[in-house]
């Protein structure tokens, strides 16, 4: 165990190609547009980025070489840094959950990519090991399992392990369609006529082409149902690559989730971690009946793409997603009723200044003072999503949890326990004292804090939220000692 370890040597094209994906634009000024230019800042830029480029992977390979990990009985000990030497020790007891990301060349390679994540917010929170092989990995969690039980016991807990959902073809279609991603092919033709028009010059066989189909009028429709079946195969295809093989497993203590077919996410999730549901829906999921469910972990990173990973299939029919909540974790109970806000708040939201169609007036009036007339339509979009906002919202609030609806065009829901919640803020406007009410924030754990706001809730609900909350904090802080004093004694 207590063997220094490097990370396999694929890190060091993974550099590579990551800094000539940084510096693309930069070769193609000097090395493509201006290939025949003789300036002198273009030769000298050409001499520098090429000093770069081999400077850099020497700097690549010194560093793969210098930088180590270790794993001990107890914790990982990270050495890296090629001028600045650095050591970082994080014991087992602060990792919550993992994630690892395999995607085509990590397959061709045999290698993958494994993320460990602690439950605090300091920018050496996540472990991260960016090339490994298969077998470090698996020698990696069992370090890590062997910490959590005995062997016998995982072996056991590995056998209980149950699949809940697995995607069907069905669910792909369903999902590329309701995700809108068979649109990815119009801005793909559109780069390539760019493109293609730069260099070959097709400006003018085009516009025979475009004569020609003016001519000709019927051909228009099989050229648009030929059109239509390669967006929608993109965005199948798309979606397939990204959500397909979507897999949701689960034992008594953890949640475990997998998709994609050439680069391939696994995430897993402890129970007793998870702070929040959180549901989301835009319109069209909610015309069609889907809803995406988010599971808020005390130990998850909310911010940037990787919070995909802890998605409960984002296109599931929403009865279906509620069933499966409830068999994945049977302390939540997510409730459709919930109570909506007073007609009276509907007034607020509307006298309410419009400050989009005012900056719309504004920057009209000294851009384009004859279309000032397009003021009047940013007005009728904020009116509809202010009358949607207060159509959607509405709360519950029970002895053991809350649940919280925002939004108009795209609603979320956040489903909560009392207990897992860190933090309450009661504030209120001129304009919201008026009308006797007033906006509560909600904080649960995570990095960064997973923040819910309630507006417009009458004063005397807000007593009620706030107050139970302190009973509920004051409760847990009597526990918390007593477990204490007991363990003393």
């Amino acid at each position: 165990m207590n063997e220094k370890k490097r990370y396999h040597p694929a890190i060091i094209l993974f550099n590579i190609a990551s800094f000539i994906k940084e510096t693309f634009f930069l070769i193609i000024i000097l090395f493509v547009i201006n290939i025949g230019s003789t300036s002198k800042w273009i030769v000298w830029g050409r001499y520098a980025l090429i000093a770069l480029f081999f400077g850099y992977i020497l700097y690549s390979i010194l560093k793969w070489y210098i930088e180590t990990y270790e794993i001990t009985r107890e914790a990982f000990i990270f050495r890296d840094g090629v001028i600045i030497k650095n050591q970082r020790n994080i014991p087992f007891e602060r990792i919550q959950d993992h994630h690892s990301k395999t995607n085509f060349l990590h397959q061709l390679l045999g290698i993958t990519s494994l993320k460990l994540e602690t439950g605090t917010s300091d920018k050496d929170a996540n472990i991260a090991f960016p090339a490994i092989s298969l077998q470090e990995e698996a020698r990696i969690l069992e370090s890590l399992l062997e910490k959590e039980r005995k062997i016998e016991v995982d072996a056991q807990h590995e056998e209980e392990r149950v699949i809940y959902f697995e995607s069907t073809n069905k669910d792909t279609i369903k999902a590329a369609f309701t995700s809108f991603s068979f649109l990815a092919l119009f801005p793909l033709l559109l780069t390539g006529y760019f493109q293609l028009d730069e260099w070959l010059n097709i400006e003018e066989t085009s516009k025979q082409v475009l004569h020609y189909f003016e001519r000709n009028m019927w051909i228009w429709i099989p050229l648009g149902l030929v059109t239509l079946a390669a967006a929608f195969a993109v965005g199948y295809l798309q979606t397939l690559f990204k959500y397909g093989n979507f897999v949701i497993s689960a034992d008594k203590d953890r949640i475990y989730i997998t998709r994609g077919v050439f680069t391939t996410n696994a995430y897993s999730i402890q129970k007793s971690r998870v702070q929040a549901i959180k549901i989301q829906q835009s319109l069209l999921k909610r015309i069609f009946g889907m809803v995406e469910i988010k599971l808020v972990s005390a130990g998850q990173e909310i911010i940037g793409s990787e919070t995909e990973v802890n998605s409960l299939y984002p296109f599931m029919d929403k009865k279906r997603a509620y069933q499966l909540v409830n068999q994945l974790l049977p302390d939540y109970h997510i409730v459709e009723n919930m109570h909506r806000l007073p007609k009276k708040i509907l007034w607020l939201k509307l006298i309410r200044p419009y400050y989009f169609t005012l900056a719309a007036i504004i920057i009209l009036s000294f851009v384009k003072r004859e279309w000032l007339y397009a003021a009047a339509i940013v007005l009728l979009a904020e009116v509809i999503f202010r009358l949607l906002d207060y159509q959607f919202t509405s709360y519950l609030q029970e002895e053991e949890y809350i649940q919280v609806r925002e939004g108009g065009l795209f609603t979320r829901t956040i489903h909560t326990k009392w207990r897992n919640l860190q933090q309450i803020e009661v504030s209120h406007t001129w304009l919201q004292r008026r009308f006797g009410v007033t906006t509560i924030q909600f904080y649960n754990r995570a990095k960064p804090f997973q923040l819910t706001i309630l507006m417009d809730l009458s004063k005397e609900e807000a007593v009620a939220f706030y107050e139970r909350f302190c009973r509920r904090s004051a409760k847990t802080r009597l526990l918390r000692n007593e477990n204490e004093a007991n363990f003393i004694e």
